[in-house]
């Protein structure tokens, strides 16, 4: 692992992860937000639906995050009004990746450093997953990913032994749970609950919203 990629996770204490089905996109993320070594949110929501045919989850700087669910779903529907067509998952995707581009390129006190998965159905029902790492290069996924989050080492130690490409949504939704769970145990930087959304040509479900508790346990 290079040096850039160390930084980078230890900058982005969370986990994200997208999953491609045979029928679908499955989109998962925990709950957790931290500051160094610092809880300081138990009941964040870092996977959300951006409008009737987007999810986006993002993995860095909780305010840049913020700023992205605002500034897209804006910048899609203009987008939409001029061309008088609703714009495609690939589309929203490259529009993602150039405002990451350009943020991290500006000066600032406070780099906004964000990665990103999005994924979302088109006209045509087809359904796209795409990742985007913090500087800006985007790629689309044929299978899963977890872009750059702390949990990312442990969510793909999972998936790699666990994926199987033709999988269903339920299943998928079953793995994504059990991959946050596995990154929830032994990254600092996620934990506190999990939330998973399906993306299906029947349109954007979420199907999982669940909370984590610590257990005390008399020995």
């Amino acid at each position: 692992m290079d040096e850039d990629l160390k930084k980078n996770i230890l900058k982005t204490g969370t986990t994200i992860l997208g999953i491609v089905c045979k029928d679908g996109i499955v989109m998962a993320a925990d709950r957790q937000v931290s500051a160094g070594n610092i809880v300081m949110s138990k009941n964040k929501e870092k996977v959300v639906q951006l409008n009737d045919y987007l999810v986006f989850s993002g993995c860095g700087l909780a305010a840049a995050s913020d700023r992205i669910k605002k500034i897209l779903p804006a910048e899609l529907k203009l987008k939409e009004l001029r061309s008088k067509s609703k714009p495609s998952v690939r589309q929203a995707a490259n529009l993602l990746a150039e405002i990451i581009y350009h943020n991290i390129r500006q000066p600032s006190m406070v780099p906004d450093e964000v990665g990103a998965l999005i994924a979302g159905f088109n006209e045509d029902d087809s359904t796209e997953l795409y990742t985007i790492d913090p500087a800006g290069s985007i790629k689309k996924i044929e299978d899963y990913d977890a872009n750059f989050g702390s949990g990312m080492p442990y969510v793909l130690g999972y998936l790699e032994r666990q994926y199987k490409k033709g999988l269903t949504i339920k299943e998928g939704v079953e793995l994504a749970k059990e991959a946050v769970k596995s990154s929830t145990q032994r990254d600092m930087g996620s934990g506190y609950g999990i939330d998973i959304f399906t993306i299906t040509k029947e349109g954007i479900k979420k199907v999982v919203e669940q909370e984590i508790l610590p257990e005390y346990k008399d020995q």
